[in-house]
């Protein structure tokens, strides 16, 4: 390298310089600056830092506290973190208390595993609870270190917690409240039923599976007195079912109102439209011999051939005629159609149901001569051979088939239906002048759902959704503290007494309802109703607990500062609908009138790389914690950010290597913006270049939209244009091209300072806009950052997103298309080795728009004029041929300060770096502020 007076030309440069890292090294720091964030109480300073502004609230829904955090829960956590904090750093007062779902059959059985199940029995039901309790609290305190490592800000100083005392009552109250409004029945009715774990589920508790399962086709004989009145000597209406263990309970026969009958030469009666494919599956010989209407068939009566019972014929829409014979076999206690058409046709609710909850035929088989007594204690699918066995001549074809069956989501095993005495809220009953149903389906109107498809899914579920089943079976949870008369049975519908249980439950948690007697739970004024009462042992669906979080969270700022009700945003996975969004929007409707939220997010699950689900035996599951102890848990929240979470997203070593390269690419932009405006000591732009009021002007409409689409939770898109905006022109233009005038002119020079005020400018915004998403780094940049990027914020949450000016764009995409066919130019003199750098040519053009202020820094060339010199190394013409873009290699010599091809003489100086050298040796450089 050239020197001038023993000094090197590059101590006379304004390189870049900056101390924020080019690797991050995440998985060691951030664990140490979240610890700071947290012992310095950042969301107490980020609520105290948007007091007075418009609010914004994210209701947790919350996660089960059993088991270690999976990363479905960090897609979850991740994706609620980056929007409570873009609105954030929008202005807004946020509002965000992280929550736990407490009770329920997991943690009952987790402890049930512990202990043993004999052990458990023999146990007080409060001994109970609170080995549930202790499990409980002991994965809440786990999972909120580990949801606190991903860098999820909130009030984790007070989270809400169902199982509180406090918590436990209000649970009980919006049951009251509900209840008081005259919406809680208490019937007899067939529902799932987990002969596993002896309870009662939801609808959304139960998950479909293949089982195998019989397909049989049993002929019903018609009672002589039925025979008669449809004028024939012998006949047997067939149905088709894949229950057996079913028929001892069977009470009648369904066939639609409107079909016509086949009655066939060998006496078998099935739908007329169907009689060809049971032919041909040999289920019946005979042909045609007669028909009837469903309508004639109905209040006949046919003979049951397992018991000898009799089995009444019914009419109901819901037969179809597409697979079957047509009949349905019709067993009230176990079938939901069943039981409601036996009710509407009948009306009488005394239906057979001979099933215990372990899914065991009880004595009543003998009582009512249902089954032969050898079959009491037997498991309903074990006694099914036998049954085939005992239908004989009546049993026409069986066979084995797979198909999709309900099972319990939590143990596994199929379900069945199983009518037993439960509690529901009623989704039809009038009250106010309205069902729930309606007020549900009318607040769905007024949400903003994301994506879109999310409001059709929800009004779906509601519109058809049947009666809600509250009632669970089982040790942990809220008891459905109710009492009812011993002489009639009839619920105890009191607010006196509710209130006064809410009480209680509010000093000593919902335990009181086991250790306190009927007396001691009641007011003074009550106590003589004692002897005539009974308490209820039944619990709440955990549904109904988490479907109550907004009455227990968002309507008592007493003790959650948690925001405002209705709230802003529930945002959860998809299958919510059926879940979460589902059970909140019933409980607030019931008692409010109106859903709980404004907004609904709903987001896929995860999957690994392949798009398969994710489980232990395929050895493909991705642990969170895996992830941020390896490349930092900015990776993963850059993840979740560049996935399409409307639908399932993926994970895995090569997904997230790319996540970790675009992650790099945004930190070494930061670093160079950052390194470039080390000295800048405030923002300050006089007689702009046209490249700076070009980047200005493409800035400011990709952080426009950017922002926008941030807005709309359009977090993928918003980062790929922003990515895009980073690399290609931030990045592969401006950077690039203003490197001569950073490192080259005087400090104060106002090109210099021009150019690192749009640089501040733009890592304002970059910093800014990258906040939700990568709050460490951007934090982490802040503290590196001069005055002229950060001016007086200590932290990137003393920052506020503020839109740019609007700036007139004055360089016309012509331009830009001059330059691309001019690198693609430059690509070929490489190749050709004709020139190792575009600095050593110039251009010479006729074309107006590149003759208007200098563009040479666009071009990364020595010069652009008109009538130039130099040997020609190529050209190429714009506007069909009119102007000429002349590519000549430099007749001047390299400066060796700025290595443009400029200087008169080999060696020497060019005149800017002559003239700026000159300056700095006199000392005038620091001082000179005009250039």
């Amino acid at each position: 390298m050239a020197k001038s007076d023993g000094k090197e030309w590059k101590e006379t440069l304004l390189l870049p310089k900056t101390r924020f890292p080019m690797r991050g090294n995440l998985p060691k720091n951030e664990p140490k600056r979240y610890r700071k964030w947290f012992e310095e109480g950042i969301y107490r300073k980020m609520k105290e830092n948007r007091k007075g502004s418009p609010r914004f609230n994210l209701h947790d829904g919350p996660p089960y506290a059993n088991g270690h955090i999976h990363i479905g829960h960090a897609l979850n956590k991740i994706l609620k973190d980056i929007i409570v904090k873009y609105y954030y750093f929008q202005g807004y007062d946020i509002r965000y208390v992280p929550g736990w779902d407490c009770h329920g059959l997991p943690i009952e059985q987790k402890v049930e595993l512990e202990i043993g199940r004999e052990k458990k029995e023999q146990l007080p039901k409060v001994k109970i609870r609170e080995l549930c309790r202790r499990h409980a609290q002991k994965y809440i305190d786990i999972q909120m270190e580990e949801f606190k490592s991903l860098g999820v800000i909130g009030d984790w100083d007070n989270p809400y917690k169902t199982m509180d005392f406090q918590f436990e009552a209000d649970i009980f109250k919006a049951l009251t409240e509900i209840a008081l409004k005259g919406l809680i029945v208490e019937r007899y009715k067939p529902i799932y039923w987990c002969t596993h774990d002896k309870t009662a589920l939801a609808e959304a508790e139960v998950e479909y599976q293949d089982k195998e399962d019989y397909s049989i086709y049993v002929a019903f004989p018609l009672t002589s007195e039925s025979l008669e009145k449809l004028g024939i000597e012998k006949g047997s209406i067939v149905i088709w079912t894949t229950t057996p263990w079913t028929l001892p309970a069977n009470m009648g026969v369904v066939v639609h109102p409107e079909e016509v009958y086949s009655l066939t030469s060998d006496g078998y009666i099935v739908a007329q439209k169907l009689l060809p494919q049971l032919k041909k599956e040999g289920v019946v010989g005979g042909d045609e011999v007669k028909t009837f209407t469903g309508k004639e068939l109905e209040g006949l009566k046919a003979t049951n051939p397992l018991n000898g019972r009799e089995s009444l014929l019914l009419t109901g829409e819901h037969v179809s005629m597409e697979d079957g014979t047509g009949a349905v076999h019709t067993a009230p206690g176990h079938g939901e159609e069943d039981y409601r058409v036996w009710l509407e046709k009948v009306g009488d609710p005394d239906i057979l149901q001979p099933v215990d909850q372990e899914g065991r035929y009880m004595p009543i088989i003998v009582e009512k001569g249902l089954l032969p007594g050898e079959f009491v204690g037997v498991f309903i699918f074990d006694a099914q051979p036998k049954i085939l066995e005992m239908l004989g001549e009546h049993l026409l074809k069986a066979s084995k088939f797979i198909h999709s069956y309900p099972h319990c989501w939590r143990c596994h095993n199929p379900v069945i239906f199983r009518a037993t005495k439960q509690f529901f809220i009623a989704m039809d009953k009038e009250s106010g002048g309205q069902t729930l149903r309606q007020r549900a389906l009318e607040g769905i109107e007024k949400v903003e759902f994301t994506p879109p498809t999310g409001k059709n899914r929800l009004q779906s579920m509601v519109s058809n959704r049947p009666d809600w089943c509250i009632s669970r079976q089982r040790d942990w949870g809220v008891p459905i503290a109710f009492f009812r008369r011993k002489d009639n049975g009839e619920l105890v519908i009191d607010k006196e007494i509710f209130d006064h249980i809410y009480q209680l439950f509010q000093k000593e948690g919902a335990d009181v309802w086991y250790t306190k007697s009927i007396e001691e739970l009641l007011p003074p004024s009550k106590r003589e109703m004692a002897e005539n009462l009974e308490k209820v042992t039944d619990i709440l669906d955990v549904w109904f607990d988490s479907g109550s979080t907004w009455f227990a969270v968002l309507k008592r700022p007493d003790r959650y500062d948690a925001g405002d009700y209705p709230a802003s945003l529930y945002l959860e996975g998809s299958d919510q609908h059926r879940g979460w969004f589902q059970s909140s929007l019933l409980v607030s409707s019931a008692i409010e009138g109106i859903p709980p939220y404004k907004g609904i997010l709903t987001h896929g699950f995860v999957v690994d790389e392949n798009g398969e689900k994710m489980s232990k035996s395929k050895g493909n599951v991705v642990p969170p914690t895996q992830v941020t102890k390896k490349m930092g848990s900015e990776i993963l929240r850059l993840w979740v950010a560049s996935g399409d979470y409307s639908g399932d997203i993926k994970i895995g070593d090569n997904i997230l290597k790319q996540v970790a390269e675009n992650y790099r690419k945004l930190r070494n932009t930061i670093r160079f913006l950052l390194a470039n405006t080390d000295d800048l000591p405030e923002i300050k732009i006089e007689n702009p270049a046209k490249l700076d009021l070009w980047i200005l002007h493409r800035a400011k409409k990709v952080f426009d939209e950017v922002n926008y689409l941030f807005g709309k939770y359009d977090f993928s898109k918003g980062l790929q244009i922003l990515t895009n905006f980073v690399v290609n022109e931030l990045s592969g233009i401006y950077i690039e091209a203003t490197k001569d005038r950073l490192y080259c002119e005087l400090p104060n020079s106002p090109k210099r300072r021009n150019a690192q005020s749009a640089m501040a400018l733009i890592a304002q915004q970059l910093l800014v806009t990258l906040a939700p998403i990568l709050t460490y780094t951007t934090d982490e940049a802040v503290e590196y950052a001069s005055a002229g990027v950060k001016g007086d914020a200590t932290s990137i949450f003393d920052f506020v997103y503020t839109p740019l000016t609007e700036v007139e764009n004055p360089i016309p995409q012509s331009v830009l298309e001059v330059r691309k066919k001019f690198f693609e130019l430059v690509d070929q003199l490489k190749k050709e080795k004709k020139i190792r750098d575009t600095l050593e040519l110039f251009i010479s053009t006729n074309y107006p728009p590149l003759l208007e202020g200098d563009l040479s820094e666009l071009f990364v060339v020595s010069k652009i004029g008109e009538h130039l010199e130099g040997e020609k190394l190529g050209e190429f013409h714009m506007d069909d041929g009119r102007f000429v873009i002349r590519v000549l290699h430099s007749p001047l010599h390299k400066c060796p300060r700025c290595w443009r091809y400029l200087a008169e003489k080999e060696g020497e100086l060019c005149p800017r770096c002559q003239s700026v050298v000159t300056q700095l040796e006199k000392g005038s450089g620091k001082e000179k502020v005009d250039g």
